[in-house]
C-alpha cells in the first residue's frame, strides 16, 4: 500500500464524513437527544410536582407546565421508540449497545403507557370541564401515583449518565455529526409546547373558579 493510499484511508476528514448519516440516527445521537429531552422532561415535571402541593392555588402554573411537557415527551418516546425498532429489527451498532436493564424493560410499557394516561387524561379534564370530570379526575389521580412509582425507578437508573450526555451537544467543541439538528427538535419541542400551553390555558378558568368558590 502507498503512502498516499495510507493517508487516504487514514484521513480524519473523510472517515467523519462518510460516518455522519449513520452516526446522527445511530447509538450516539440518539443517546444525546433523548438525554436533552429526558433532563427538560425532568426540571418540568420537578416544576409540576411542586404544584401538586398547593394545586388549587397553583392550577394555572399546573396546566400550563403539564401542556408544555407534551413537546419534549413526543421527542423522548420518538427517540426511545427509534432505538427499540433499530434494536429489535437487528441494526448491529444498537444490538452491540445492548438492551437496557432487565428491570427497565419490563417497567418501559407500564411507564408509556401511565405516561401517556395522566397526560391524557389531564387534557381531557380540561376539554370536559369539572361538571363532567369525576371520572376523568379519578384516572389522572390514580395513574399518576402508579406513573410516580415507575418514573422513580427509571431516573435513578439514568440520573448518572444523562447530565453528561445532555450537555454534549451544547459544547461548541463537540462537533458530533447533526448537532444542530438534535437540538433544534429539543428546543422546538420546548416552543410548541409552550405555545400550545398558552393556547390552552384558558380552558383551565372552570377548574380554576370552581377552587376559588371552595
Amino acid at each position: 500500500m502507498s503512502a498516499v493510499q495510507v493517508v487516504r484511508n487514514h484521513n480524519p476528514v473523510r472517515a467523519s464524513s462518510t460516518a455522519a448519516i449513520p452516526a446522527a440516527m445511530g447509538v450516539p445521537g440518539n443517546e444525546r437527544i433523548t438525554a436533552v429531552a429526558g433532563g427538560a422532561l425532568f426540571f418540568l415535571l420537578a416544576v409540576e410536582g411542586l404544584t401538586i402541593l398547593q394545586v388549587h392555588q397553583l392550577f394555572s402554573v399546573h396546566v400550563f407546565v403539564g401542556v408544555m411537557l407534551v413537546g419534549p415527551l413526543a421527542v423522548k418516546l420518538g427517540s426511545t421508540g427509534y432505538r427499540f425498532i433499530r434494536y429489535y429489527t437487528g441494526a448491529r451498532a444498537y444490538r452491540e449497545k445492548g438492551p437496557p436493564l432487565p428491570l427497565l424493560r419490563i417497567l418501559a410499557p407500564v411507564l408509556v403507557l401511565s405516561t401517556v394516561i395522566v397526560v391524557g387524561s389531564g387534557i381531557g379534564l380540561l376539554i370536559t370541564g369539572p361538571r363532567n370530570g369525576d371520572l376523568l379526575l379519578s384516572v389522572h389521580r390514580v395513574s399518576f401515583f402508579v406513573w410516580f412509582g415507575v418514573t422513580t425507578v427509571h431516573v435513578l437508573a439514568y440520573v448518572w449518565r444523562v447530565p453528561g450526555l445532555a450537555v454534549a451537544d451544547w459544547r461548541p467543541r463537540e462537533l458530533h455529526p447533526h448537532r444542530g439538528l438534535r437540538l433544534t427538535l429539543n428546543v422546538s419541542s420546548l416552543v410548541a409546547g409552550a405555545v400550545a400551553a398558552a393556547l390552552v390555558l384558558p380552558a383551565a378558568a372552570p377548574w380554576i373558579t370552581r377552587f376559588a368558590n371552595r
